[in-house]
């Protein structure tokens, strides 16, 4: 007996012994998968904060005295050349640059969009002829990236954009006060652009969710009555069991396969527009549907029996059953599932990439049919762009998308919590 108690302590102590690595080799694993996704984030975010700012210069355009006298007109307003004007304010600050050359390469300190700037923030001021009015405006990409310590002064010339000459002229604005950093508010009210410090995400946002309303509008009922027949209606036979198959196996299909059956289906065969939120929408329902149909699937299966055999008792049908019993409490799960389902299809890229919604687009998209991008895809193309200042655009466009998951996310955790009911 003695014996068979030495042998029962010496296994319950083995096994206390695995049980403890067994938990220390899960913290580990926690551990070092929080790690690295706070390392991931924490870099992103770091490459992001400079494209959150934008870099100004304070100037005093002057309007022209040949102009007519007093308060223009509206015809006089758009009669004015921005441009010039800028670019003479601009000028009248370094008044011994007089060379044609020298001339050309002051004026690329200025971006291209300094004009826009400077009539936008004059729009609703009366103007008169002979008087300056002060205007910031934005620099060029590489005076931005100097200014932030993107670029390094203490190269020599040959390794930096900055040439010698531009710094000099740099510095003196600096020294004198001129130079300031916004927020970026262009990164969020323009569209796409050639120019770093004009490119926006307001038309990838806007095609992003509009593609999204299409998603959802075609997948939920789709997806919802499909579950419901299937779980509540539908005979047990050789049928059904293959569309639960195939469902389940489409729901692993990759999604670029997707993209492929888009653009052969409503592009080349409906002729539907390419590069448009409604097609982009479909391709996209295509891939969510069959997630949102095992989760709504699983969120009818979660509901007691007992709530069934109750309605039927009173004399309810089955129709009345579903719609008036087993819906309403499935429902918190039917939202999650289509919530977390809408997040995927918004961090896609490759059946998009199918139907052309990787196009340059500046216009903000107003209706479903209008050329149109997302913003994974915008993240896509500004990740390829040889620019140095669109590593930041990238990444801050990559942290506003993470944002919006999330939020997607917390939305699908809130419903589920607020309405979901324990038995």
């Amino acid at each position: 007996m003695a014996g068979l108690g030495t042998d029962y302590q010496r296994r319950l102590k083995k096994r206390k012994n695995a049980e403890r690595r067994f938990r220390r080799l899960g913290i580990a694993a926690v551990s070092t998968a929080m790690l690295i996704l706070f390392t991931l984030l924490g870099s992103i975010g770091m490459s992001a904060l400079p494209a959150f700012t934008q870099t100004e210069v304070r100037l005093e355009v002057v309007v022209p005295t040949s102009m007519e006298g007093g308060a223009l007109s509206d015809e006089a307003r758009a009669a004015l050349d921005w441009r010039q004007l800028t670019r003479t304010a601009f000028f009248d600050l370094y008044p011994e640059v007089t060379g044609r050359r020298d001339k050309r390469a002051l004026g690329q300190l200025l971006s291209i969009g300094a004009p826009d700037a400077a009539a936008r923030q004059l729009s609703d001021q009366p103007l008169m002829a002979g008087q300056s009015y002060a205007v910031e405006v934005p620099v060029s990409d590489d005076v931005d990236q100097l200014v932030k310590g993107l670029i390094d002064r203490n190269l020599p010339e040959s390794d930096r954009v900055v040439s010698d000459q531009d710094l000099r002229w740099i510095e003196r604005l600096e020294a004198d006060g001129r130079l300031s950093r916004k927020f970026a508010i262009a990164l969020f009210i323009n569209g796409d652009s050639r120019e770093p410090e004009l490119a926006g995400i307001r038309s990838a946002l806007v095609g992003t969710l509009m593609t999204l309303l299409v998603t959802l509008a075609v997948c939920l009922p789709l997806g919802v009555l499909t579950a419901i027949y299937l779980q509540e209606l539908a005979p047990r036979n050789r049928v059904t069991d293959i569309i639960e198959v195939n469902i389940n196996n489409l729901a692993a299909v990759p999604s670029i396969v997707f993209g492929l059956l888009g653009l052969a289906v409503f592009i080349n065969f409906f002729q539907m527009p390419r590069s448009s939120p409604l097609v982009g929408g479909l391709v996209l329902a295509l891939m969510t549907l069959p997630t949102i149909i095992i989760a709504s699937r699983a969120a009818l299966a979660a509901v007691p029996p007992s709530i069934r055999q109750a309605a039927l008792g009173v004399g309810a049908s089955p129709l009345q059953v579903i719609w008036h019993h087993v819906l309403p409490l499935a429902l918190p799960g039917i939202l999650t599932g289509t919530i977390i389902g809408l997040a995927q299809a918004a961090g896609e890229t490759a059946p998009l990439l199918m139907i052309g919604m990787m196009a340059f687009v500046v216009d903000t998209p107003t209706e479903i049919v209008d050329k149109a991008t997302v913003l994974p895809a915008q993240i896509y193309m500004w990740a390829n762009n040889p620019e140095r200042a669109f590593m930041a655009r990238t990444s801050a466009a990559i942290v506003i998308l993470i944002a919006f998951l999330l939020t997607m996310n917390a939305v699908a955790i809130y419903l589920r919590r607020r309405f979901e009911r324990t038995w």
